[in-house]
């Protein structure tokens, strides 16, 4: 599929190769807090909202949800480049946008002044831009926009939607957290639950205790995560990957585990929750990015100022 028609190449930074990368599309709004300006966009039209962008793209947009999480991504390039300059298998940052290039001038020139390595920006017109997602090699797409994060997952791109907050910049390394089922594992479990309630849901595990679990929306970013974090030992290592799941470690988190290890997935720290909030021990963790199914578990994580991400 051909380029978006409007792609500037961003000079500055080193071009990875999509081939071998882990390519990451952000929208500006999960990258940025464009929220007055998109309020302005809904209210009075895409003309007046690219007015107010030409007449104050030297103004800096305020950091979003999503831009420690790259700053962080931004690090571990760093480190392991410093251990080996020649590998190929980097994060690549491209930015994927509904404005025009002259309305996108501010979110370049906010992006550069902080100093992030965004490969690409590319201005799309389309309505629906997750259409170029596949052609880039993206292996994740964070959006704003429910629809745009409903037809990436559509399109076998593991997305998530971003919600506008407050964010603490957590220092390095990169962490990330993942739910378990209908996030890293499909959702068979959730079905059962909704059906048989609890003690079905047990009663099921067990019986499927030596069989994996199928595959969730963000297994293919974990499973490449995890590739990169196997560079480093553990103690070196600039990524940090957690699993923070409702089920219980007694009766539903052998299946959980063993899933893990047959697909080869390393995970630094998994804590079972037993339906108890995840709030108290992301506040402990203070991942970069947190990716829960569950609406009342993202708010749980906003309210202790952790980047959340919901997978629908």
């Amino acid at each position: 599929m051909a380029e978006p028609e409007n792609t500037v190449i961003n000079t500055d930074v080193n071009q990875k190769d999509p081939s071998k990368a882990l390519v990451i599309a952000v929208t500006t709004r999960a990258i940025f807090n464009l929220e007055e300006e998109h309020k302005l966009y809904l209210e009075k039209g895409k003309e007046e909202y690219a007015r107010h962008q030409q007449a104050n793209q030297d103004k800096l947009l305020p950091p979003g949800t999503a831009f420690a999480f790259i700053q962080a991504v931004q690090y571990v390039n760093k480190k392991i480049l410093e251990s080996n300059p020649a590998e190929r298998d980097l994060f690549d940052i491209l930015v994927l946008s509904n404005n025009s290039p002259e309305s996108g001038v501010r979110i370049i020139n906010s992006a550069k002044h902080y100093g992030l390595e965004i490969s690409k920006f590319c201005f799309v017109s389309d309505k629906d831009s997750t259409q170029y997602l596949k052609s880039h090699g993206v292996k994740l797409f964070l959006s704003a926009d429910r629809t745009d994060v409903c037809n990436a997952l559509r399109r076998g791109v593991s997305a998530a939607l971003v919600f506008q907050q407050e964010v603490q910049a957590p220092s390095t390394p990169l962490r990330v957290v993942f739910d378990g089922d209908a996030v890293l594992f499909s959702d068979e479990t959730d079905q059962v639950f909704r059906e048989q309630g609890l003690e079905g849901a047990v009663q099921y595990e067990r019986a499927m205790e030596a069989v994996p679990m199928g595959e969730g929306p963000l297994k293919a970013f974990a499973m490449h995560l995890g590739k990169m974090r196997k560079k480093f030992s553990q103690e070196k290592s600039p990524i940090r990957t957690y699993l923070v799941t409702a089920r219980s470690g007694r009766d539903m988190g052998i299946r959980a585990i063993k899933t893990l290890r047959e697909w080869g997935l390393a995970i630094d720290e998994a804590f079972f929750m037993d339906g108890a909030p995840k709030g108290p021990i992301l506040a402990q963790i203070q991942p970069h990015i947190f990716f829960d199914d569950g609406l009342h578990n993202i708010q749980g994580a906003r309210n202790v100022g952790v980047p959340s991400a919901w997978v629908p």
